[in-house]
Parts: C-alpha cells; sequence; structure tokens
C-alpha cells in the first residue's frame, strides 16, 4: 500500500468538529467535557488529522481493525457486493451470508458449526445468554469482575467494570465472582498453579452457594480485553469447561476482541485447548469495516431449536455488506498469514520489546499479553504494586495517566489507555518497523509516568 500524502487542510477540520459538536451525541462521556480529534483519513496501521498530524494506531480502533484500516481487497468486496446486492432480509438465504457462515465455521473450535449473526459484540453475548437460558431452562449467568461484554442491556449487566454501575438493576440474574489473576491475586496465590486451583475452587463454591441447578451459563471473555489483557494460567479454562460439565452449565467464551488473529490464533481458545458450547465474536471478524457480529453454536445448542423456534433476530442479521467484508477479510488473513504474523510480532517484536521497557522503568509494572493483545500494569511502585492511579480515576487523580496519553499522542502513538493501564494492540498485520515505532514511543511516554513513581 503506497503511504498516503496527507495535506493539512485547517479549515475543513474545524467544521467537522463543529458539526461534531453541534450534533453528534458521543458514548461513555460528559458531552461537554470531551475534544473529539477530528479526523482527516487512515490507511494501514495510520491515521491524521487535518492539521498534518499523523498517528500509529496503537489502539487498533477500538481493538478491531485486524487488517489495518483501508485494505484494498476488502473496500473493493464491500463495493462489489454493493453493485450486486446491497442488502437482504435474514430470512432467505443469500450467497455471501452462507460463504461467510462456512469460514467462520472452520476456524471455530469444535463443533461451533451453527453461525447467528448479529451487528455487533454486545448483541452476540445478549444472544449468546437467551440461546444457554432456554437450552437449559435456567435463568442465572455467572460472569467475572474485571471484564467487559458489551453495553446492551443483559451484557452491560453481566459486563464486571464501572461502566456497569448506572445500568445494574441488580436483577437480571447475573452473579459475579473472581477470575484468575496472579498479579493483583484476590486469593492470596504466589504462583500460577496456586491462583488456577484456588480461582476453581472459588468458582465451585459460589456454584455451590448459588444452587447449580439454577445456573444456566458462565460466561468469560478467554482473554479479557478492555479489564486488562489478563492471560489465565494454565489449566484454568479446561478446569471451568470440567465445572460446566459436571453441573450442566453451558460455557460461553467471549472472543469479541480476542479473535481472528489478536492473540495469534485464530481464537483464543486454541491457545488453551478448550472448547465452549456457545462462542461470541465480532471486531476482527471483517475488520470493522461494515459492524458484524455473532454467536458460533454447539451442535448440542443447535439442537434445542431445530424443532423449535428461536425466540429472537435482528434486521440486519447477517447483512450483505457485512458479511462481502467478512469474507474478504477472512481471505486476507489468509493469503498475507496475517495470524501467523501477529503470533510472530508478539514473540519477536512486542513482547521482548515491552518487556525491555518494564525493566527500565519504573512505573510499568507487569507486562503480559500474547500476539499483538498486550498490556502494561503501571504502577506508583512496583514492589508494593500500587495502581499509578486509583480505580476508576477521573479528573485530577487521574492526571499521571492523562499526561502519559498526551506525551504518547505529542510522539506520534495513539496510545489505548484504560485505568492504569496502557495496552499495545495494534493491526495484526503491524510490520517490525512499526511496532518497533510504537515502542519507542512508549519508551518515550514512560518516562512522564515515572516521574509519578516512588
Amino acid at each position: 500500500m503506497t503511504p498516503h500524502v496527507i495535506e493539512p487542510d485547517p479549515q475543513a477540520g474545524a467544521a467537522v468538529k463543529a458539526a461534531d459538536r453541534a450534533h453528534v451525541f458521543h458514548s461513555w462521556s460528559a458531552q461537554g467535557l470531551i475534544d473529539p480529534l477530528a479526523v482527516a483519513g487512515a490507511e494501514g496501521s495510520y491515521f491524521w488529522d487535518y492539521d498534518g498530524n499523523r498517528y500509529l494506531d496503537f489502539t487498533s480502533g477500538l481493538v478491531y481493525t485486524n487488517i489495518g484500516y483501508q485494505h484494498p481487497k476488502v473496500v473493493a468486496a464491500i463495493q462489489e457486493q454493493a453493485g450486486k446486492l446491497a442488502t437482504f432480509a435474514p430470512a432467505f438465504a443469500v450467497d455471501v451470508r452462507s460463504e461467510a457462515a462456512r469460514l467462520i465455521a472452520e476456524r471455530t473450535p469444535g463443533d461451533l458449526d451453527k453461525i447467528f449473526f448479529t451487528n455487533g459484540g454486545a448483541e452476540a453475548v445478549e444472544n449468546a445468554v437467551r440461546m444457554a437460558r432456554l437450552h437449559t431452562g435456567r435463568h442465572k449467568v455467572l460472569s467475572a469482575f474485571r471484564s467487559y461484554h458489551g453495553a446492551t442491556s443483559t451484557a452491560i449487566n453481566l459486563t464486571g467494570d464501572p461502566r456497569r454501575w448506572a445500568s445494574d438493576t441488580g436483577s437480571a440474574g447475573v452473579v459475579r465472582f473472581w477470575a484468575p489473576f496472579l498479579y493483583r491475586s484476590p486469593f492470596y496465590a504466589e504462583t500460577e498453579q496456586q491462583e488456577c486451583e484456588r480461582a476453581l475452587a472459588h468458582l465451585e463454591d459460589t456454584i455451590a452457594f448459588e444452587g447449580p441447578g439454577t445456573i444456566a451459563a458462565i460466561i468469560l471473555e478467554t482473554v479479557p480485553g478492555t479489564a486488562g489483557i489478563m492471560t489465565p494460567p494454565p489449566g484454568y479454562l479446561t478446569g471451568v469447561r470440567e465445572i460446566c460439565d459436571k453441573y450442566g452449565i453451558v460455557f460461553v467464551l467471549d472472543e469479541v476482541m480476542a479473535g481472528f488473529g489478536r492473540t495469534g490464533k485464530w481464537f483464543a481458545a486454541e491457545h488453551f485447548d478448550v472448547v465452549p458450547d456457545l462462542l461470541t465474536f465480532a471486531k476482527g471478524v471483517n475488520s470493522g469495516y461494515v459492524p458484524l457480529g455473532g454467536v458460533a453454536i454447539s451442535e448440542k445448542i443447535a439442537a434445542t431449536f431445530e424443532t423449535r423456534p428461536y425466540p429472537g433476530g435482528l434486521t440486519y442479521s447477517g447483512h450483505p455488506l457485512a458479511c462481502a467484508a467478512a469474507v474478504a477479510t477472512i481471505q486476507v488473513m489468509e493469503d498475507e498469514k496475517v495470524v501467523e504474523n501477529a503470533a510472530r510480532i508478539g514473540e519477536q517484536v512486542l513482547g521482548p520489546g515491552l518487556r525491555e521497557l518494564a525493566e527500565r522503568h519504573p512505573s510499568v509494572g507487569e507486562v503480559r499479553g500474547m500476539g499483538v493483545f498486550w498490556a502494561l500494569d503501571l504502577v506508583r511502585n512496583k514492589e508494593t504494586r500500587e495502581p499509578l492511579v486509583p480505580y476508576n480515576a477521573a479528573g485530577e487523580a487521574n492526571a499521571p495517566m492523562a499526561a502519559f496519553g498526551a506525551a504518547a499522542k505529542k510522539n506520534g502513538l495513539w496510545p489505548f489507555v484504560n485505568m492504569n493501564r496502557t495496552h499495545a494492540v495494534p493491526a495484526c498485520n503491524v510490520s517490525d518497523d512499526e511496532a518497533k515505532e510504537g515502542l519507542a514511543a512508549l519508551d518515550a511516554a514512560l518516562t512522564v509516568a515515572d516521574e509519578h513513581t516512588v
């Protein structure tokens, strides 16, 4: 892809910003306190503004542009599909919808061979939970603290971070538990094995006290994303699978963020040799070019609805433009070995580079991740592991992280910042040079975070 020539146009940027401020209502924001950047364009791993500033995107949008921006083959596929059949109702068999489902099913683990399409990840979670409840005849769902599953009604109640608080009805049938996280262990564990064993014991105790016969599903992000990229210890997910089998509970893995190459495998479940009953996906399935998500369904769950109607659906389920983008994206990922690149970048460039930064910067408490899915846990003190900012900090309390983010942008890097962490989540087809450019910008920005350590 030939690098785009950036031609500054501040006047156009001011007009875009003015229209945004007049009419766009932004998510997760106090509308009068935000100042959105006016984006003029994007290509590959970069985007730029109307003033001519170019940024290396270490957020992949919201961790979804797995093949970068404006890949010509995917853009062409959308254009071609628009000329052929721009839209059609979901009750019909449409070639591109069937092909997208086939390609996804070929890559999901185990017998997850039926695909229910949604418009995004939250709707995928909503429908997975509905399927589990109808399949089991039970209502409760267990989800983890330190998780994010979406912003729709059930999904936000399943979520385990502060974005849930304003919408938590306390009556959605959700029970939360602690998943393993050795660096900030709720189980006083000292080793991964201890953390795994104690987390599984805690989960089984929770089930016992809630009543196994009342629990429809356990939902986990295979590798939690926004909550901190906490890779589960060996044996944990297989242990959860065994617990689910023991009590007849549906096991749901949320791969909305971790799926489609992000961890160096098509799906993160492959790293842990585990097969869920339901698997939710979105984001990377077509690099976010057209909204698309879905649920991959096991033979056992699908059989429940063989002669019994499934009471759920969406007007745009399996939208032809979105499915065409998915077909093209999966083909690009195969042809260009994007999944293999993500694994190699993680093993040879990002992982070693981030660990080297941790050795030199007192603000980096822990590095964790795989593929192009990494987090730096920033701290005030490495020995005490006190976070650089308090949990859910805002305003002046969040000043150290705000200063870090501003320093990264000044150095041409757009960072993913959440709580006391920065995540390194570039496109799965990021080049070695781009990854190293990002590491250099992080290195400079971390000197600012270092100023707040003790």
